[in-house]
């Protein structure tokens, strides 16, 4: 518990700005020459996050395998259980409210730096929105946000957008993977969601490595961020927890469980001092946050339950999007082994 709290507080420590994309609030120029990475891996502080997420990850691990770990697993399945029994309701409810918060801002693609005049833009984004509510239509919202993505590379160039691409792409497999008929695609929605976050997390803090003097301004202008540390101290350990933040939810249950907890931590934490456009900016990446934290599964593989065609109201009895397999006992491994040999 200690080594699990220990990673959850150092995580909230460490990556408290990162979470504060630098786009929305600090002067940035996208054509510029990136840092040479050998200045990255002759950072002493670089390598010294490294140790100390390390260290808190393989404690982590260590205590996943014990009775330990099992009882603080049990523990969150209880308390996340009646999230997890409506996870798709939730999911497609914040896709449906994220696109609605962007359509009410109006002037924006996807994201509030990604700037437009037009008004069809807006629009297309409550027509997304409405479409997420029905299995029939969710491969149109699905559509629509892939088309969003594509048409602002008339404004953007390709390297600033693909900040948002794994992020729209995990959306969109999700929806269509949600809306299929086949079970095997149906089951893969919230791996497939889960990816996306991560690599869009993992992709953003190469940022801190690659130009961090992007986020001199917001460190100068908010000093209280870097926790008195200095700035070329605090920005590569920034960068280094937001990344294995980001790997973290690729891990073992446990792992990735207090990694999204930790990352819900920052984010709600960074509202204050970056206030709505923070919360609405990350939206779609926290819901998915809270569904990694509340997924009881323990294996990597899971099965699908059934989505009905449009948001029903919780039926008594119905569980949660989909159930883990459970290991073969005795009686189904003698089972298997009399079929072969009849078989044979």
């Amino acid at each position: 518990m200690a080594a699990g709290l220990a990673a959850l507080s150092a995580g909230a420590v460490f990556a408290l700005p990162a979470q504060a994309h630098v786009k929305w609030f600090a002067p940035y120029i996208v054509d510029a020459a990136p840092q040479p990475i050998s200045t990255t891996l002759t950072n002493p502080w670089f390598w010294t996050g490294i140790g100390l997420v390390l260290a808190f990850f393989l404690a982590t691990l260590a205590v996943e395998r014990m009775t330990l770990g099992r009882a603080v697993q049990t523990g969150l399945d209880k308390i996340s259980a009646p999230l997890w029994s409506r996870s798709d309701d939730f999911m497609r409810a914040s896709i449906g409210a994220y696109f609605v918060a962007i359509f009410a801002v109006g002037g924006i693609y996807l994201t509030p730096d990604l700037k437009t005049d037009s008004e069809l833009i807006s629009w297309a984004q409550l027509l997304i929105a409405a479409c997420v509510f029905s299995r029939r239509t969710m491969p149109i919202a699905a559509a629509g946000i892939i088309t969003l993505w594509v048409v602002a590379l008339r404004e953007y160039d390709f390297f600033h957008l693909l900040d948002y691409l794994a992020l729209g792409v995990g959306v969109s497999a999700y929806l269509l993977m949600a809306s299929s008929n086949d079970e095997k695609w149906r089951a893969r929605r919230f791996l497939a969601l889960r990816w996306g976050i991560a690599i869009a997390l993992m992709w953003s803090s190469l940022e801190k490595f690659a130009y961090p003097d992007w986020f001199y301004p917001l460190v100068e202008e908010k000093p209280f961020l870097t926790f008195g540390m200095p700035r070329d101290v605090f920005i590569p350990m920034a960068g280094v927890a937001e990344f294995t933040l980001g790997f973290g939810l690729l891990w073992t249950p446990l792992v990735r469980r207090l990694s999204a907890v930790a990352l819900l931590v920052i984010f709600f934490t960074a509202v204050y001092p970056f206030g709505r456009i923070d919360l609405v900016g990350h939206a779609l990446i926290m819901a998915a946050l809270f569904l990694v934290a509340a997924d009881p599964c323990r294996e990597a593989k899971a099965a699908a339950a059934k989505m009905p065609n449009s948001l029903p109201l919780r039926q008594p009895g119905h569980g949660a999007g989909r159930t883990c397999r459970r290991p073969p006992g005795a009686r189904e491994r003698l089972l298997g082994t009399s079929w072969g040999i009849l078989r044979s």
